[in-house]
């Protein structure tokens, strides 16, 4: 057998192993799904996404664990978007290659993975007990904006990256400043990915738990949170609230959630691939 023969046999056996990989993980994931839809949609109605969290099951809702999920949505998006988009900007654009942005590059892409709970704790120390916040809808919005701005930065800087020099070259040409530049003609032209990732973010930080456990979230709340300073739950901690009771109609309970939770992401996700596709048919470089 002859080297090119081996190559090719090698690249064969890989390729079903990793097809095989693959069909192992989606039936495991298929499997788990089922089990959840099988034990939650018969749970899932109005009662149940309007009522109130309840010691008893069968009248137990998640209003305000949604509630306080769509709160931290939307008060991380509002932090970490100008923060991470502008920082990718700067670094990308503007700051000069030298040896402290190379440590600013190579940290920034280590943090996007630090585990979460590391996170948690720097939110506890930083904005519970130093900013004094406790355990409200902002402390946990600055905790887990900390916790995806490494990963949008990363994102921006690959989308900025992925715009054509031409680009850039042709407004400079025109008598465009850098500014003008960066704002009427990169930014456009790697919104989509930017958005993307933005999205992909978001849905990775409305899955979290443990660093919102760490900054003080209550795993029961009795009233829908009104102002970012209240205090809140979401589902994630609802969840884990629920499956950690021993009655069984709580587990049914937690698997409507865990449906709920899933829609949310699915959601998010398919929001972005919508994004991204619509703004790529737009751009003809």
């Amino acid at each position: 057998m002859t080297n090119s023969e081996k190559n090719r046999l090698k690249d064969k056996a890989f390729q079903v192993f990793g097809v095989f990989c693959t069909f192992i993980g989606l039936v495991i994931l298929a499997v788990f799904l089922f089990d959840i839809a099988i034990e939650g949609f018969s749970r899932i109605d109005w009662d149940f996404l309007t009522s109130l969290p309840s010691r008893r099951a069968s009248r137990a809702g998640i209003l305000t664990a949604w509630a306080g999920t769509l709160w931290i949505l939307v008060l991380t998006a509002i932090i970490a978007f100008p923060l991470g988009v502008g920082a990718g900007i700067y670094l990308e654009e503007y700051s000069r290659k030298n040896r402290w942005t190379n440590f600013l590059e190579i940290n920034i892409a280590n943090l996007a993975g630090v585990p979460s709970i590391i996170y948690g704790l720097l939110g506890l120390e930083v904005f519970v007990r130093q900013m004094r916040l406790g355990g409200s809808l902002l402390a946990g919005a600055l905790t887990l904006s900390l916790l995806i701005l490494p990963i949008i930065i990363v994102t921006t800087r690959e989308a900025i990256k992925a715009v054509p020099r031409s680009v850039r070259d042709g407004s400079f040409a025109l008598g465009a400043s850098k500014w003008q530049t960066v704002w009427n003609q990169v930014l456009p032209a790697s919104f989509g990915g930017i958005l993307t990732g933005i999205i992909l973010s978001l849905s990775r930080a409305v899955g979290e738990a443990a660093p919102l456990i760490v900054i003080g979230a209550l795993a029961y709340v009795p009233f829908t949170p009104a102002t970012p300073l209240d205090e809140f739950t979401v589902l994630p901690i609802q969840i884990f609230n629920w499956t950690s009771r021993p009655q069984e109609a709580f587990l049914t309970n937690a698997a409507g959630a865990i449906i709920v939770l899933l829609a949310i992401t699915f959601l998010l996700n398919g929001i972005a691939v919508y994004l991204r596709n619509r703004q790529q048919k737009k751009i003809k470089w």
